[in-house]
């Protein structure tokens, strides 16, 4: 009786420990991969959860890395323009420096950043900065959206938008 006991006891044991080991010690948001025929966007797609998102969790100023966890992703299935300015066929990372009237967004070719803590040790590999206008929404975004299309690249969150005109 004493062996099986501690045998149950072991056994509950090493099962809470395999249990509680197995679970990530940081929930990813969710994410969702967006495509046309010539762009292929990958991002976390964190949610407003009643917060104040730009100016307050995100700074003006500062960059953002344009989704949660990993570095967004942004492919090109070939060269085109991007905010009027050229860019060749390839993956980037996108991330933006946003202020209350305009976004900066920047495209980065060091790909598997976490986010933007690093960004400034690769900051050497932009490709390209292109500024474009806020929209004011009159409702809240609750989950970070990006939409391609076939003429725009739309970044909307909390109560923004911003548009990249794409042309290919």
């Amino acid at each position: 009786m004493r062996v099986r006991n501690a045998m149950l006891s072991l056994f509950a044991i090493l099962l809470s420990a395999s249990v509680s080991y197995a679970q990530p010690t940081h929930p990813k948001s969710p994410h969702d991969t967006v495509k046309t025929k010539d762009i292929t966007v990958t991002y976390g797609r964190p949610y407003k959860k009643g917060r104040e998102v730009f100016g307050k969790l995100e700074p003006y100023g500062k960059v953002y890395r344009v989704g949660a966890d990993e570095a967004t992703t942004i492919t090109f299935a070939k060269d085109g323009t991007f905010g009027g300015k050229p860019v060749k066929a390839g993956t980037y990372t996108l991330f933006a420096i946003p202020n209350e009237s305009q976004w900066t967004i920047i495209l980065n070719s060091q790909l598997g950043q976490w986010g933007a803590f690093k960004y400034d040790q690769y900051k050497d590999k932009d490709v390209l900065h292109v500024d474009v206008p806020v929209k004011k929404l009159s409702s809240p975004v609750e989950q970070l959206t990006i939409k391609p299309t076939s003429k725009e690249l739309e970044i909307s969150r909390d109560m923004v938008e911003v548009d990249v005109p794409v042309k290919f």
